[in-house]
């Protein structure tokens, strides 16, 4: 009726040795590694990430109007949603001329969302919009995206992923444009 228990094997698996062990021969055993003492006056290399020219200081010199803005998918989705024109709040939030942009990534994206997401599409076809073509593997448009703004540092990423915003946020100077409270 129950089941029944089974006693475990012990010492199945035969075990080693360590190299380190007394019972092996002294020419056999492994010997201990010897640590070198630091040179306080040599100098040390640390490897550091070379940031690009353009981050003179902490500013970015390579932005200015007209501003060219990398749009993802959401972003376009919760613009709707706030009934909010995409390129005129964009030139309300920067006081200046705003170029969006969106990459085949993001376009492909809102197509894959079919129908229900139609409104985006058309938006995002908009001739306003300046269109980047990819030539990376695979349509995931997060990764494309920070991956041009990593080589580019020229954009302006408008997003409302939260995921998104926290890869962009470590990379220097980039700017991130963002929906909260309509607006």
């Amino acid at each position: 009726q129950g089941k029944q228990k089974k006693a475990r094997k012990y010492a199945v698996m035969k075990r080693m040795i360590s190299l380190r062990d007394e019972r092996i021969k002294e020419k056999d055993r492994a010997k201990a590694p010897v640590k070198k003492k630091e040179d306080p006056s040599a100098i040390k290399e640390r490897e550091v990430p070379q940031h690009p020219s353009c981050l003179f200081f902490q500013y970015n010199t390579q932005l200015g109007p007209p501003y060219h803005i990398l749009v993802d998918t959401n972003f376009i989705n919760f613009s709707i949603k706030a009934k909010l024109d995409l390129v005129q709040s964009m030139m309300d939030c920067l006081y200046a001329k705003c170029i969006p942009c969106i990459t085949d990534c993001v376009m492909g994206e809102i197509e894959k969302l079919g129908q229900k997401y139609r409104v985006a599409l058309r938006i995002a076809k908009d001739p306003r919009f300046e269109r980047l073509p990819c030539m990376h593997k695979g349509t995931y448009a997060d990764d494309c995206l920070v991956q041009r703004v990593t080589q580019h540092k020229c954009y302006i990423v408008a997003t409302v992923d939260k995921e998104l915003k926290r890869r962009i946020r470590k990379i220097p100077g980039v700017p991130i444009m963002y929906i909260s409270r309509h607006r």
